[in-house]
Parts: structure tokens; sequence; C-alpha cells
């Protein structure tokens, strides 16, 4: 009995010194071969690896969405130049990155429809983006000036250059026009202001194409199902003090 009690501690103090010796070449191919056999045998691992890499991923590109929210707040929500719709004075407000070439955008845009008439206290500005093509960048001038100079005429603007199928050339943008029954010469210079301040917003929130939607901290990346937009704005409400 005296020998195995002593043994248990000078067996703990030379442990250390046994696991900071390296391995030998055999040795590091056994454990090589331990670890894909481990694998092999249980692929699950790999899938729960994976799942808590995604999680801390998304964890910590809503800690730089929340800082980069309060740096710009004032570019973000309360830029003049920016349309806005829904609610005059919202208990929430969503930020909305758009493109008017983008067949995505046209799809969820219906959402974001539905969700204002779901959600009277909630309110949207829009920030349209030039990603698609050379039209993207003419048409978001021309809906930015119409907010500008006759925001009245905005809305319905947005709305039919939204119901354009594929992307817009120059004709259908003029069409928008007539139908809209707006007469507008040439894009206020003020509007390509406005698009570099998007472009710039889109690029610190890691905005990587359209739509994109910042929900409270929360910025939703591409025509996500209306559910999970729902959700979203209703933790973002709750939320609310």
């Amino acid at each position: 009995m005296m020998k195995k009690s002593l043994f248990l501690p000078l067996m703990f103090l030379t442990l250390p010194a046994l696991a900071a010796a390296p391995f030998t070449p055999e040795q590091e191919a056994r454990i090589k071969e331990l670890i894909r056999e481990t694998l092999v045998q249980n692929p699950a691992i790999l899938a729960e690896a994976a799942d808590a890499f995604d999680k801390e991923a998304a964890k910590q590109q809503q800690s730089v969405v929340a800082q980069m929210v309060k740096k710009n707040h004032d570019a973000l929500f309360n830029d003049a130049g920016s349309p806005r719709i829904g609610a005059e004075k919202p208990a929430l407000t969503l930020v909305y990155f758009t493109d008017y070439n983008c067949v995505f955008c046209k799809k969820f845009d219906a959402d974001i429809e539905k969700l204002l008439k779901t959600y009277p206290q909630v309110g949207v500005v829009l920030k349209p983006l030039p990603y698609r093509a050379e039209t993207s960048l003419t048409s978001a001038r021309l809906a930015l000036t119409v907010w500008e100079q006759q925001p009245k005429n905005f809305l319905k603007l947005h709305e039919r250059l939204m119901a354009k199928k594929g992307n817009h050339d120059e004709a259908s943008i003029a069409a928008a026009l007539d139908k809209t029954g707006i007469k507008l010469k040439e894009p206020s210079k003020a509007s390509l202001d406005t698009i570099n301040e998007n472009l710039t917003l889109a690029q610190q929130l890691g905005v990587q194409g359209t739509p994109a939607t910042l929900v409270g901290n929360e910025l939703i990346s591409g025509a996500v199902p209306y559910a999970q937009l729902e959700a979203a704005v209703k933790g973002a409400l709750q939320a609310k003090p």
C-alpha cells in the first residue's frame, strides 16, 4: 500500500515532463491515424464543429455590425437624402439596401410592403446601391432625385422601377417616369453623393449584395423568407425600451 501511495504522486509529477516531450514520427503518424478514424466513425463531430464555428462567426459579425451602426447612426437613419416609407414616427426603423436591377430585391420588396402593412409602427429607410449594372446607378439616382424634389411621387416611381422584370435599360427607365407622370430632366448632384454614402455604409457593414436589411443591430443578407424577416422585426420591437 505504501508503494502505491508513493507511486501516484510521482506519476503526476512526471506527467508535465512527458507531455512536454516531442512525439516521435511514429507517434505523430499514429495520432493522425486515430484522429482520422475517429472522424470517419463519428462524422457528426465535423457537423458540430462547423455549427460552432458558424455561430461564433455570426456572433462576431453581429458585434461588428453593432459597432458600425453606432458609429454611423445618423447616416443610416437620419440622412435627408435617403427615402423613407412606412410610419412617420416609427417605433423601429429598418435600413434596406436594394438595387433596381436585382431580381431578388424585386421579390423581397413585396415582403417589405407586407411587413409595413402588418406593422404600421415600423419605418424603412431605403439605400439604393448600383451593384448590378450601369442602369442600377441611373435608376437609383433618378429615384433619389425624385425623393429630393418630389417626395410624394417617390413611392410610385420606386414601385414602377421594381415592377420591371430583368435589368432596366434607358427605355424602361424613361417609361417608368412617363407612366408615373413624373417630369425630370436629369438626376441631381446630391443623388450621386447619396449613392457614394450608401456604398461606404454598405462596405462598413459588410454588405456583400442586395437585398440586405438592417433590423436593429442584425444585418439580414439576401431575400430571406418572410417569417425570418418578421421574427427579426418582432425581436427588435420587443427589445425596445
